[in-house]
């Protein structure tokens, strides 16, 4: 295989550069080691697009955050992605809290984020009344915002591939190595040659920049837990609430998500071996609990219906580290895009671009393209707009997830997307399916069998239970949850 760019990894930063290569006319391949994309911390994570009064003044951390902040609102809306506005509050409990609420006003206001300012402790509890009455003042930042991460990822990506780009999973970069002019990348598919490589590669960033040169960074991969509770709690407060940040980050927040739950965490535990280990554990989730409680009042963790845990690509570095490679003229790496990435990532693509062409490398313009995508959200339409929907398409008026609202026919278009789900977990983030107070108890039956039609491509009836052809073999994971779809050839040529 022969591409003029490759990217690897396919999580928001990767998938971000993707979309911002649309525009050029060359061959561009996006890969990653899992089956799909938005598999690594961008499947797990606050959600926050936070408004840039964090990082450092002059830092690139800095630039990126308020500006892919500023951009964040109307990609989602060109890609169909929800996204809320909300704001965000760092709460004071002290005389020596308050001290740092003004250094991170001024860092704020010397970052350009907008219309900052701290407010009294009568303020505070006016605009969130279940605000720990020990608070005494907060910085109030009305830029900040919430997204639903790995589909802001997956949207991106999947405006790559309908425009003419590739993705490639299960696809793991073993080396790389240069060839005249071009680079060769080992795979544990086949080799891939290309004339620029952009390498987006997470928690393995500093293992990957190692085939290519003794990297100058060390990755930290850091842990971190969560509560996801039911919507029942999700109006608990209305914007993000921070704690003032220490050492170890921005500390246990609070704050609701743009499916109406309520988040609480993470936690910050550097890992010492997997660095993909996302368990979770008691400890952790009981440090998450009191420190919650010391911001928000009355939690009822009763209510929680997910603990789960995402990994951070914190580096030694205190910087972001998007650069081409010294000393090697076509490959690129963005590193270390640890918090605010998330918040950053709609700027990151285009920087990345920019250093493309800044370094030499052609890119010519396509005569078209489209940047758009549109997605139905059946449970955010009007009646009247699902009436005529139902309509046009009575798919779109069976309810197969209960506690989501969520219907066959939106099923049906994961389905039918330009980078299939291959998994329950799969569909679920592409449809919203089994994120609700069952966790997919009572739909996913009925998604397997859907997955299992779409194998055939055959229509089954509701309610029945095909057999799943000869060709595909159904498999777990360790846990039992990760169900997915696994080729066998020779079966296949057999049926």
């Amino acid at each position: 295989m022969k591409y003029d760019i490759v990217i690897v990894g396919a999580g928001v930063i990767g998938a971000s550069i993707a979309y911002n290569l649309i525009p050029y006319d060359v061959s561009v391949l996006l890969l990653d080691k899992n089956n799909d994309v938005a598999m690594g911390s961008t499947r797990a994570n606050s959600a926050i697009i936070h408004a840039g009064f964090d990082p450092k003044p002059g830092t690139l951390m800095a630039k990126l955050n308020v500006e892919g902040n500023q951009r964040c609102e109307k990609l989602c809306a060109d890609l169909s992605v929800p996204f809320s506005r909300c704001g965000s509050l760092v709460l004071a409990f002290s005389e020596k809290d308050k001290v740092l609420l003004q250094e991170l006003l001024d860092r704020g206001n010397a970052n350009g984020v907008p219309d900052l300012r701290i407010i009294s402790s009568e303020e505070l509890h006016e605009m969130e009344p279940s605000i720990s009455e020990e608070a005494i003042a907060a910085l109030y930042a009305p830029s900040a915002g919430i997204v639903n991460p790995w589909e802001l990822c997956l949207a991106q990506a999947e405006v790559f591939v309908r425009n003419g780009g590739t993705f490639l999973g299960n696809c793991k970069v073993t080396g790389i190595r240069k060839s005249d002019n071009r680079y060769i990348l080992e795979t544990t598919q086949e080799n891939i040659e290309a004339n620029t490589v952009i390498l987006a590669c997470g928690v393995y960033s500093d293992i990957v920049h190692g085939f290519v040169s003794e990297p100058d960074f060390r990755i930290v991969p850091t842990r971190g837990e969560y509560y996801l509770l039911d919507k029942s709690e999700g109006s608990r407060v209305g914007r993000v609430i921070f704690q003032c940040p220490d050492e170890n980050g921005k500390g246990i927040l609070v704050s609701p998500t743009v499916h109406g739950n309520l988040i609480c965490g993470p936690t910050a535990e550097i890992l010492k071996g997997d660095p993909e280990d996302t368990s979770t554990t008691a400890e952790k989730l009981a440090e998450v609990k009191a420190k919650a409680a010391l911001s928000v009042k009355d939690i009822s963790w009763r209510d929680n219906i997910r603990n789960f845990s995402g990994i951070r690509a914190n580096s030694t570095a205190e910087d972001f580290i998007i650069r081409r490679i010294p000393e090697e003229q076509g490959i690129f790496e963005a590193a270390g895009i640890k918090s605010p990435g998330l918040a950053s990532s709609p700027a990151i693509g285009p920087y990345m671009v920019d250093l493309l062409k800044d370094s030499g490398i052609s890119l010519p313009e396509k005569a078209s393209y489209d940047l758009t995508r549109k997605k139905i959200h059946f449970r955010d339409l009007s009646n009247e707009e699902r009436a005529e929907l139902v309509k046009k398409d009575s798919a779109y008026g069976r309810i197969v997830c209960r506690c989501e609202g969520i219907t066959e026919g939106e099923i049906r278009d994961a389905l039918n997307s330009p980078i299939p789900p291959v998994s329950l977990d799969a569909v679920k983030r592409r449809a919203g399916t089994g994120m609700g107070r069952c966790q997919g108890g009572f739909c996913g039956p009925r998604i397997v069998e859907m997955l299992i039609e779409q194998s055939r491509n055959v229509a089954v009836p509701c309610g029945s239970t095909p057999l799943p052809p000869a060709h595909l073999s159904i498999l777990q994971d360790a846990n039992g949850s990760n169900l997915f779809f696994e080729r066998d050839a020779e079966k296949e040529v057999e049926s």
